[in-house]
């Protein structure tokens, strides 16, 4: 179920991101915070989804506050 769910997310990811070619880099910012802070709170939590979702907003917080 859990490779399941990656490839899913994985899927998702790719597909999000052929379609930002419009975006502002701030957009773009906005959008690699949120993956890498997914990511980080994946790891970080053990995989969990609650942790994950935290950790992805914050990222896409600090990205679009760094792209300013």
């Amino acid at each position: 179920m859990k490779k399941i769910s990656s490839v899913i997310a994985t899927i998702i990811l790719s597909t999000s991101l052929l379609s930002l070619n419009a975006c502002t880099n701030r957009d773009m910012a906005t959008v690699g915070g949120g993956v890498l802070g997914g990511a980080a709170g994946n790891v970080l939590t053990g995989g969990s989804g609650v942790g994950t979702a935290v950790g992805a907003v914050g990222g896409a917080v600090v990205g679009n506050q760094l792209a300013r």
